[in-house]
């Protein structure tokens, strides 16, 4: 069978509708390739529309201040990804004229934009034949080839893109790279996929040699670790809190959050109270608001939020309405919505 011509024919009756399919523009492609970068499209979608609502065009979100911007990315994860963007946004419209470079080399020195999104937009955009490879190109080239190189090794990126440029229809490759991609998110699926529907099941090696379960071959393990992380939910005698931005190279960097005491393990009241009367000596009770499990790519976040007394007025408090509108971590945002009326 001609894998190509089959997967085009898929692709053109099974493809989604999604907005940044219907235009070639490269800030809407851009940006829905950032958002989408280890975020399915489902999550992803109401971002979308709520940047391009916010910031229509790159120098929109260029002039955006970067605490609008991690506001909207809120929930999302990755923030990086929203620190980089806003980089590229700025560059983007300040030093190029408000347009993108139209080809894979220069796309590749923007901020944040790696191999995939350079090569995804000079497809897309700029119909450049060049390639786009992710863990759906990885799956469904491995599954139907019966390639069992190690998808985590360093060689393996330019072999399945190699091979992808071979099967790319020069004349067309951003209609083949979509088809590609988007055959591995809905068809070739990682777990359980329907292979006796499948289009391409007549000459899928991996379903022939009965390997479906074993491509694509992976195995570095991601190391994870274990913290424990302990909020100090403030109030003082005018219901006032305090947030604190956190810095460094860290997770959730330039996001607010509540004082953080964190510890080696997991901690009682006694103990947090004594953490909290060195910070705030005001302090007069302390209980505990709510546990979470939070489970980052490389993380194991414990978080306890102890709701913290006090019968003075706080240094640098802040009203619980300012506290709303500040850029938060996620399970930060969830505790405020469950427990602040």
């Amino acid at each position: 069978m001609n894998f190509t011509k089959t997967l085009i024919v898929w692709y053109l009756q099974y493809k989604r509708a999604l907005p940044w399919r219907d235009t070639q523009d490269p800030y809407a492609i851009w940006l829905s390739e950032i958002m989408l970068q280890q975020t399915r499209v489902a999550q992803g979608m109401p971002y979308f529309f709520a940047f391009t609502e916010a910031f229509p065009t790159v120098s929109d979100l260029a002039n955006a201040s970067e605490e609008k911007v991690l506001k909207l990315w809120q929930g999302l994860g990755y923030y990086s990804r929203a620190r980089n963007l806003h980089k590229t946004a700025k560059i983007v419209a300040f030093e190029m004229g408000g347009n993108f470079p139209d080809n894979y080399a220069d796309l590749l020195q923007l901020k944040g934009v790696g191999e995939y999104t350079a090569a995804a937009i000079a497809s897309f955009s700029f119909n450049e034949a060049v390639p786009v490879v992710d863990g759906n190109v990885f799956r469904v080239l491995s599954r139907f080839f019966g390639i069992a190189t190690d998808i985590s090794g360093s060689s393996a990126k330019k072999e399945f893109a190699a091979l992808a440029f071979e099967l790319m229809p020069k004349d067309d490759p951003a209609t083949f790279n979509q088809a590609l991609m988007e055959f591995g998110a809905l068809q070739c699926v990682p777990k359980n996929p329907d292979c006796g529907v499948c289009s391409m099941n007549v000459g899928c090696l991996a379903l022939q040699q009965n390997k479906v379960d074993l491509l694509p071959v992976k195995s570095k393990k991601t190391k994870v670790t274990t913290r424990f992380l302990n909020y100090l939910v403030l109030t003082d005698a005018h219901k006032n809190t305090v947030m604190q931005q956190r810095t460094g190279k860290g997770i959730w960097r330039n996001l607010y959050e509540f004082p953080l005491v964190e510890t080696p393990v997991e901690v009682n009241e006694e103990a947090i109270a004594l953490a909290a009367a060195q910070q705030f000596p005001q302090v007069t009770a302390v209980s505990l608001g709510q546990r979470v499990n939070h489970k980052l790519t490389h993380q194991n976040l414990n978080l306890a939020f102890w709701e913290v007394r006090s019968s003075a007025t706080l240094p640098d408090a802040i009203s619980q309405d300012a506290a709303r509108a500040l850029p938060v971590p996620i399970v930060i945002h969830n505790f405020i919505e469950r427990h602040w009326r």
